[in-house]
């Protein structure tokens, strides 16, 4: 029979042991829990897509670098059904596709979202052949720098993204985000390459724990949020256009529902019921007046915070064109000059939004700190 201090010798050890493994285990980055991020926070829209070309490895780096603290990378399919990061599934204004011999017949026209468009699309790409595309610059008027890095890189998959922002969380020992877009949903349902369970499957196998994670998923349609509410527990974010206009499911189906509805408190208190995060375009928080200038707040981010949402504004940009008449640098004509993008971020942050979804990540961080010095 043990003695009972070897007994108790050895449990002490055992606790001993068990104590130093939980100091030694390294702070969980991807599941920090939900009160991550703080607020207001940085989403990097399609990766630093003001300096590089959007949705690619590079622009997600950049975006981390300069201080984001989310990438948002727009999701689709490949024909074989791996997720890989694209605005659009029609492909010929963002890679160098229409310049490829060997694909010339996959050009195709196709209704998309009651849209007739004509181009390449991914869904009819194995992951291998989208391997042999590049990426190129999608607004060159307005970004021509960026034109530099056209044919350099390659199109991500999301488990790649995924591997970046993993390498790059260690390297800083920060939390960096992950805000996925599902893009086209009911399309891609429709030809049999549903988008959810991908998605849902892929950030699972990576360790991603619902409320826990460092994740925000987004639709601009309604009815692939509430399934995804009932296969998942990840938190969910409802975006909501410019009126008019209303989510591509709900004219399919003629509920009348539609984005000017959805902004009201009633409309806001329903998307509350299956989303944890409204996205507005950001006129519907700040509206421009008829110079063009920023107006007063609306009253959205009081409307949502009373039924219990978060808000996260889209898109700011640093380009003259997309800025506020009084924020336009010269030459206020030029498509390319850059103005005080971190003017109108600071703009958003006083009216209350909870994070920005900006092209240039480093004007977010510095709007940001300007505002905690004050």
């Amino acid at each position: 029979m043990r003695h009972p201090l070897s007994s108790r010798i050895l449990g002490c050890a055992f606790v001993a042991l068990l104590a130093a493994g939980c100091a030694s285990t390294p702070h969980d980055l991807k599941n920090p829990g939900p009160s991550w991020p703080a607020s207001p926070s940085v989403i990097a829209h399609r990766g630093a897509s003001a300096l590089r070309p959007e949705h690619t490895l590079a622009a997600y780096r950049k975006a981390i670098e300069d201080g984001a603290d989310s990438v948002e990378p727009d999701l689709v399919a490949t024909r074989d059904g791996v997720l890989v990061a694209r605005h659009e599934n029609e492909i010929s204004g963002t890679t160098n596709v229409a310049g490829l011999a060997q694909f010339a017949g996959r050009k195709a026209s196709k209704t998309i979202d009651g849209v007739v468009v004509t181009g390449w699309f991914t869904e009819d790409f194995t992951l291998a052949e989208l391997r042999q595309l590049r990426a190129r610059e999608r607004i060159p008027a307005n970004r021509p720098a960026n034109t530099a890095y056209d044919d350099k890189f390659a199109i991500p998959t999301l488990q790649e993204i995924i591997d970046l922002v993993e390498r790059e969380s260690r390297a800083r020992n920060k939390t960096i985000g992950l805000v996925p877009e599902l893009k086209h949903p009911s399309y891609f349902k429709s030809i049999g390459l549903p988008l959810e369970r991908r998605l849902v499957d892929v950030l699972a196998a990576n360790g991603y724990r619902g409320r826990d994670a460092a994740v925000f998923i987004q639709s601009f349609e309604v009815g692939n949020l509430k399934e995804l509410r009932t296969i998942a527990g990840y938190r969910l974010v409802q975006l909501v256009g410019a009126p008019p206009g209303a989510p591509y499911d709900a004219l399919a189906a003629g509920s009348g529902l539609t984005y000017a509805g959805m902004t009201t408190p009633h409309g806001l208190r329903e998307i509350a019921r299956y989303a944890d995060v409204v996205a507005p375009y950001k006129t519907i928080v700040i509206p421009r007046d008829a110079a063009g200038e920023l107006g007063a707040p609306t009253r959205f981010v009081q409307d949502a915070r009373a039924a219990g949402l978060a808000v996260h504004a889209w898109t700011m940009r640093p380009e003259n064109p997309f800025l506020p008449a009084g924020l336009r640098a010269a030459p206020v004509a030029s498509p390319s000059q850059r103005g005080d993008a971190a003017g109108e971020i600071r703009a958003y942050l006083e009216a209350g939004v909870d994070a920005v979804f900006t092209d240039d990540p480093a004007t977010g961080r510095t709007a940001i700190n300007s505002m905690r010095k004050h």
